[in-house]
């Protein structure tokens, strides 16, 4: 990021994903566009398949897949509009997709699977009581939050899951990690240090940068599918 100046903040994927042109041909590994971000171990792609199959015998890192249209069959999990899973680092897999299938990615770049299998998210998971956001960040009273994680990185810097909270606004934070979010139920307006400002409300797919500054304020309860990149030194 060194020397990178620009403001990081929200990125809309869907927004991305109607503007990006990966490759016309290609396959699970090739038919991307990349969204542009900072260098480092995580990316995010736009997958464009217009059907086909093939094998994949290894990814060089863990990789959350979450399909906006058509269908996408990965090793034994297959995924419609809207679900998403894990492909664990090395691990080989089949896949297959059904015409017109685009799907988003993100990647975490490491050598040592934490799985032997294609992991599903599983958004009717039951939720445990997890940390609200910090008591000084807070304005208003603290929400109740829960959470499920479906899958954790080996060196535990990449992690997938679900979310639950009751309403709560917070100031603005410091994001030290890339957070793809999925909104299942409710919305969020986020405010960044330029100023800027985007509601997202359910079905909505975006990220939060590495380094952006925002602050969150959700007026109802909001469910959500994350995955977050969060490197040891952030």
């Amino acid at each position: 990021m060194e020397g990178d100046t620009r403001v990081r903040s929200f990125v809309d994927l869907r927004a991305f994903a109607d503007t990006a042109q990966p490759p016309a041909t290609g396959d699970y590994r090739t038919a991307r566009a990349a969204l542009p971000l900072a260098g480092g171990p995580c990316g995010v792609d736009l997958l464009a398949l217009d059907g086909g199959t093939g094998t994949v015998d290894g990814l060089p890192g863990d990789e959350f897949v979450i399909v906006l249209a058509g269908s996408l069959r990965l090793g034994g999990v297959t995924l419609a509009a809207d679900a998403c899973a894990v492909v664990p680092a090395g691990i080989a897999f089949g896949w297959q997709a059904a015409p017109g299938t685009r799907a988003l990615t993100m990647r975490h770049a490491i050598g040592t699977a934490a799985a032997d299998t294609v992991v599903p998210i599983d958004t009717a998971a039951a939720l445990i009581p997890s940390n609200p956001p910090l008591a000084e960040l807070l304005v208003g009273p603290t929400p109740s939050c829960r959470n499920h994680t479906d899958y954790l990185s080996s060196d535990g810097v990449f992690i997938c899951g679900t979310w639950d909270s009751t309403p709560y606004h917070r100031t603005t934070m410091r994001y030290r990690h890339h957070e793809l979010m999925h909104l299942l139920q409710g919305g969020v307006t986020f405010v960044d240090e330029s100023g800027a400002s985007a509601t997202f409300s359910t079905g909505d797919i975006f990220l939060l940068e590495h380094g952006a500054q925002c602050s969150w304020d959700s007026k109802v309860d909001v469910k959500k599918v994350y995955a977050i990149w969060r490197p040891a030194v952030a």
